[in-house]
């Protein structure tokens, strides 16, 4: 019987920045605006729904400005608790990365998991944080402290991979052995240095450890940190790495579409990637 499955990914502009209004009103204003695409993914029966990265606040990491630790929040916590009403609404997976607060001055870039009766299944922080140009992560973030989890949902086994952890094929590999089915990878990423990786590193992640991802960028850019354009170009790729949806370059948007998971038997039967791996060789990655 085909394991098909229905996920979207929504990929938004800033619709109010710095200076603007206050920092909880710039939330409550990216948050709104989402709404009513999260609610029309739901509508459209869209099982799993994946976030871009720190959904509800600016990518503000541009800057080092301390105010910004003001956005970050609980996991589980408010936002969570208000995606769980619509989880359970409309029996749907919700992938939701959220800037975390752990304790004062203890931070983390963490996608949330709701299962599809609103139960908060987990969350993932993000591994590799990056402090380079313009992507000043380090001053908001500590990096993840919780490995590569694997979540049960209600239709299949995700796995979350964050931004600039789409640069290093070990956590992607870790994923597929801890039994992901579909890695969503949320960005905040603009046009110049790394463009021509987008399409690139994560279909060969795809491919190379046999699992579906669904992969979402921002759109536009904002101010005033003017680090660029995000290009958005959201994309599902399958387990042989080619790219069977995507999403436009320049405006919000909800990318739906269906897929089906025997499509990982079928290609795992072929490349036996899993069986004629040779971890006793692998030392020299954990070498300091």
């Amino acid at each position: 019987m085909a394991r098909k499955i229905k996920s979207g990914l929504i990929q938004m502009s800033l619709p109010m920045t710095e200076g603007e209004g206050t920092i909880q009103e710039i939330m409550d204003a990216m948050y709104d605006k989402h709404l009513p695409y999260i609610e029309k993914a739901g509508k459209q029966g869209v099982q799993i729904l994946c976030l871009q990265e720190i959904f509800n606040t600016p990518y503000f990491c541009p800057g080092q400005d301390k105010k910004w630790y003001e956005s970050a929040e609980a996991v589980p916590g408010p936002t969570v608790a208000k995606l769980q009403k619509i989880a359970q609404k409309y029996d749907m997976v919700i992938i939701a990365p959220i800037y975390e607060r752990e304790q004062a001055g203890v931070f983390y870039n963490t996608a949330a998991v709701i299962d599809a009766d609103g139960k908060y299944l987990g969350k993932y922080r993000k591994n590799h944080i990056p402090h380079t140009s313009g992507f000043w992560e380090k001053f908001f973030f500590k990096p993840g402290n919780m490995g590569y989890p694997v979540f049960q949902t209600k239709y299949a086994k995700i796995g979350v991979y964050i931004c600039y952890d789409r640069h290093f094929p070990d956590g992607a590999r870790i994923l597929g052995i801890n039994g992901a089915e579909i890695v969503y990878n949320p960005s905040a990423t603009v046009a110049g240095l790394s463009e021509y990786l987008w399409k690139l590193e994560q279909p060969a992640h795809a491919a190379a450890n046999g699992y579906f991802m669904g992969c979402i960028n921002r759109v536009g850019e904002e101010k005033p940190w003017d680090l660029g354009k995000f290009y958005g170009q959201s994309y599902f790729v399958d387990p042989r790495g080619k790219i069977f949806a995507e999403a436009s370059r320049d405006n919000d948007e909800l990318l739906v579409s269906e897929f089906d998971l025997d499509l990982i038997e079928e290609v795992r039967a072929t490349w036996q990637f899993y069986r004629d791996r040779r971890p006793e060789t692998y030392g020299k990655l954990t070498e300091l």
